[in-house]
């Protein structure tokens, strides 16, 4: 089994990651990182924090809330510091278990699911998913929804911080899907833009990425 990073290699990654962002960068586009830890036990998210990275990201509800809920146990100092960041498929009824953890829940993609937040976790702070791919195994909302969630969600009160989307999974180009949602969130007036993972994030900034979901470029292979 591949041995966990350790925090000086977690260090030196993000260093790397961090100029190749700047490089990628506009003079005054600030970039923030979510270091993706799926399928990483917790003490590799203790050593992530250790390391300076304080957003988290996970995939699936029941690893973050046991990852949470073990960070706090063995170093409830590091526990304390972290914003966790939901980025995968959300299912409504997971909602209520992950609400008194969750700062960002990144992939809002139904009207439904802007209801249930609004019910559970009033003000939470949101990202409305955007399928810019239209491919039909993706996640998001279609193009053509995003306005509504939008003023949907702002409408309960929600605090809509911008789009998230995914690059496209056949290889190609991500250029499209990000200029794409870039426009979108122009027209909506909005100036917070997820996209771009450890393939392809230096392409996303280029395109306008605040915020990447970094994993294997700062941990190594997945578990």
């Amino acid at each position: 089994m591949t041995a966990l990073a350790t925090v000086q290699e977690i260090i030196d990654r993000y260093t790397d990651v961090r100029e190749r962002i700047e490089a990628a960068a506009q003079h005054d586009q600030r970039v923030e990182v979510v270091a993706v830890t799926k399928t990483f036990p917790t003490e590799l998210a203790r050593r992530a924090v250790e390391a300076g990275l304080t957003n988290l990201g996970e995939n699936y509800a029941q690893d973050l809330a046991a990852k949470a809920a073990d960070l706090a146990s063995i170093s409830p100092e590091a526990a304390s510091k972290v914003n966790w960041h939901f980025i995968g498929g959300l299912q409504r009824n997971k909602v209520k278990m992950l609400g008194d953890t969750v700062a960002v829940w990144q992939t809002v993609d139904r009207l439904s699911l802007v209801n249930e937040l609004a019910k559970r976790v009033p003000g939470a702070t949101i990202f409305i998913q955007v399928n810019t791919t239209e491919e039909d195994q993706k996640s998001g909302c279609h193009p053509s929804e995003a306005a509504g969630l939008v003023d949907g969600a702002s409408a309960v009160g929600l605090d809509v911080r911008g789009l998230m989307t995914i690059g496209p999974t056949d290889g190609s180009s991500p250029v499209a899907a990000f200029e794409h949602l870039r426009r979108l969130a122009d027209d909506l007036g909005l100036d917070e833009l997820s996209m771009g993972m450890s393939g392809d994030y230096e392409t996303a900034v280029r395109c306008g990425a605040t915020t990447v979901r970094i994993g294997s470029a700062l941990f190594g292979r997945r578990r």
